[in-house]
């Protein structure tokens, strides 16, 4: 998946925070407009600040023309602050502080939108609105579906819950972002359960193909031409095709890393127990990720479900896919 977390979790995510101009907004003393102001991005004229938690990130930022930070105070001022980061915990840590810092709650002047595009828990969603709430901001989680270059090209599919009026003024900058952007209530915490459970529909079709893949290899038959068939007939969607292709060429590279994949199935799992809603195929693709771990696949994407499934039938495996 995109954001910081598609990466390896030694690679800390960014806060990015698009300033707004100088021009006076009559709307700001209410602390709610019909619009996101203005707002922008690199390349249109605007300022864009770029708070990273590893200083060692500033250079790659000035390389891209931002103004990087390592300061989170410096995005106070700002109307809009996007955070994408890998867990509840730094979600929290930035928007409630920690060790007597401010977070964005606490620094952000009444009006101001966090806008949370992170995957995390409907807990921890819940408790953000709430603590922006209280400070008279606004909240509103905005989680991708898409992968780093779908992002680069601007075709994720965002999923949007908040209050009606953040996330209009949100919807311009969203715009920008995504190619579409599904609107699912005024609950901040729905979008990030619809986000879970999509993830899921695509760890266990990943599972799938593993098992597929492998038996397939094992009996002597080609699965590039399964997986084309199948992806021209009853599974043509893009995870089949996509994954299905990376699959059997054993591409293993990481996109959404392990150990953030399973992240989000443990949180999947919580969500469902909380539900008392049982899903077993969960289940078995949290076993297939610590087993992934445990043999040192933690650097691989989410596809090494697929390492593990043909390591387990004893079918041909590439070594030179693992790290």
């Amino acid at each position: 998946m995109f954001k910081a977390e598609s990466g390896s979790p030694r690679f800390s995510s960014a806060t990015t925070t698009y300033a707004p101009s100088e021009q006076p907004r009559a709307d700001r003393a209410n602390g709610r407009g019909t619009a996101p102001g203005d707002i922008g991005f690199v390349g249109l004229g605007r300022r864009v600040i770029a708070c990273v938690r590893r200083p060692e990130q500033m250079g790659m930022l000035l390389a891209l023309g931002l103004k990087p930070t390592t300061n989170l105070a410096d995005l106070f001022d700002c109307e809009v602050v996007i955070s994408m980061l890998p867990d509840d915990e730094a979600v929290r840590e930035v928007a409630c502080g920690r060790q007597g810092r401010k977070g964005l709650a606490a620094g952000l002047r009444p009006g101001a939108i966090h806008l949370s595009m992170s995957t995390i828990s409907t807990a921890a969603a819940s408790q953000l609105a709430s603590a922006h709430a209280r400070c008279g901001q606004g909240y509103v989680a905005a989680p991708v579906f898409g992968n780093p270059d779908a992002a680069k090209a601007r075709q994720l599919f965002i999923v949007a819950a908040g209050a009606p009026v953040d996330v209009e003024r949100c919807r311009p900058l969203l715009d920008q972002l995504g190619q579409r952007t599904f609107v699912v209530g005024d609950d901040p915490a729905h979008a990030n359960l619809i986000k879970l459970m999509g993830n899921m529909l695509t760890a266990t079709a990943l599972e799938m193909l593993g098992e597929t893949v492998a038996l397939l290899r094992k009996r002597g038959l080609d699965p590039a031409r399964f997986v084309e068939l199948m992806t021209s007939t009853m599974f043509g969607g893009r995870v089949h095709r996509i994954y299905g292709e990376r699959i059997v060429a054993q591409d293993y590279v990481a996109g959404f890393a392990l150990p953030l994949a399973l992240k989000d199935v443990r949180l999947a799992l919580a969500e469902a127990e909380s539900a008392a809603a049982p899903m077993p195929s969960v289940s078995v693709v949290r076993d297939r990720m610590m087993a992934a771990i445990a043999r040192d696949y933690g650097e691989l994407d989410w596809t090494a479900l697929g390492l593990i499934a043909a390591e387990e039938a004893g079918a041909p495996v590439a070594r030179c896919a693992a790290p």
